[in-house]
């Protein structure tokens, strides 16, 4: 994947989308403050059983890497954010830098290879 560049799943078929336009998100807009390095932001809901495991897998991933945030936000009670971002399913995963732009975005349960990967390109 290209910084500023996502690629989301559509019935099989990945959809590349720019995600310069959506611009920087900040504490006030997450709830959290980010992360120093970079913040990985997931959009869950209550019964959603991949978000569990989305949820595990990225606190393995801030415990091995220095300076990450992890910021959980339930899609749900948080709808004008997820209307303003264009969230479409939980999980849905986004890797923002250190100035809270986000560098990409991942619908689905991500493997930590994938994570790991995604965290190279925005530190």
């Amino acid at each position: 994947m290209d910084t500023g560049t996502t690629y989301d799943e559509d019935e099989g078929v990945p959809q590349v989308r720019d995600t310069a336009a959506e611009g920087a998100l900040g504490a006030g807009d997450l709830g959290a403050e980010l992360g120093a390095r970079a913040t990985l932001v997931q959009f869950s809901t209550a019964f959603c059983q991949p978000c569990r495991a989305t949820r595990r897998t990225l606190a393995d991933v801030v415990a091995m890497v220095e300076g990450v945030a992890h910021v959980e936000i339930d899609a749900e009670a948080h709808l004008e954010l997820v209307r303003r971002l264009d969230i479409r399913a939980t999980p849905t995963v986004l890797v923002l830098d250190a100035t809270g732009r986000i560098v990409t975005r991942a619908a689905g349960a991500p493997r930590r290879a994938d994570v790991i990967a995604a965290l190279g390109r925005a530190v």
